[in-house]
């Protein structure tokens, strides 16, 4: 692959929070590409299309030309394997050559969920591929999020992370990597973890978020079942709920609670601090804490 503007990328979760940049970055490098939402609207040079991981009749017309794809598995589907591998195997059949697939830090090859897709990969099923597996993303935040809602709400970020720590990483520096893994010469053909620069508490978070914004922030410490009851309370099923409050213990017990030098390594510039990324949302305005 040689990573010029001939080479024709399909980017699902295009109006999400990697796709969207990853969409971006493609198209001022010049790339040809197929922009797949639910919800597809005007996008300027890009083909626009609309994309249902549960409606296969919206497959095809999504892989028309593409030779790669950046795939955003359906949001809170606890077995996106059933959907996402047959959607894969069609697109072998339709030409796409590589694919580079968002996972998580917290979940391993052949773990539960998108673990089985990232097994699939490894094991063969595309020669070109690379699976991407950030941390914890600092627009959590930030953004539009449960934890930047109640930062604007209540000045309180709220989990049962306790003191465990967590290298939060720019969502910019996820969709670098994925560009890079994308259109340069040769897939990654490896697991990727991206984290940020330091890993940091709850509370060492909040302290950097009263410093920069000179706003009440402060981290509210839950136990699992308070945080089921939160996240239920915010419209979020009740199983899937506790899978999240899960993380959080894991998270307790220190399993993020690691640097990689893997957004260097692949763009090779060092990756955002989350001071930095909290100035720079101060500076934006509309996604200050």
């Amino acid at each position: 692959m040689s990573g010029d503007a001939r080479d024709h990328a399909l980017v699902t979760g295009a109006t999400g929070t990697t796709g969207s940049r990853v969409a971006r970055m493609l198209a001022e490098q010049g790339h040809a590409l197929t922009l797949a939402t639910r919800t597809p609207g005007p996008e300027g040079g890009a083909r626009a299309v609309r994309f249902d991981w549960y409606d296969a009749d919206t497959h095809a017309a999504a892989l028309h030309g593409a030779d790669r794809a950046y795939l955003v598995p359906p949001v809170g589907d606890p077995d996106p394997g059933d959907v996402m591998l047959p959607f894969l195997e069609r697109a072998r059949s339709s030409g796409v050559r590589r694919v580079v697939l968002l996972s998580s830090s917290a979940i391993p090859a052949g773990g539960p969920g998108v673990g089985q897709v990232h097994e699939a990969l490894a094991g063969g099923l595309f020669e070109e591929w690379a699976v991407l597996r950030p941390s914890w993303f600092m627009q959590n935040f930030t953004g539009r999020h449960t934890h930047a809602d109640s930062l604007r709400a209540e000045g309180v970020v709220a989990s049962a992370t306790a003191g465990g720590r967590v290298a939060f990483v720019d969502a910019d520096d996820i969709a670098a990597v994925a560009v890079r893994s994308l259109t340069a010469p040769t897939a990654p053909g490896a697991d990727l973890v991206i984290t940020g620069p330091q890993a940091l508490s709850y509370d060492e978070i909040a302290a950097v978020l009263r410093e920069v914004t000179g706003r009440p922030a402060v981290h509210r410490r839950l136990t699992y079942e308070q945080m089921c009851d939160r996240l239920t309370a915010d419209g979020i099923p009740r199983a899937f709920a506790g899978v999240l409050a899960s993380l959080d213990l894991a998270i307790a017990e220190g399993a993020e609670d690691r640097v990689t030098d893997t957004v260097h390594r692949v763009t090779g510039r060092p990756p955002l601090t989350f001071r930095a990324h909290a100035e720079a949302a101060m500076r934006r305005g509309c996604d200050s804490p």
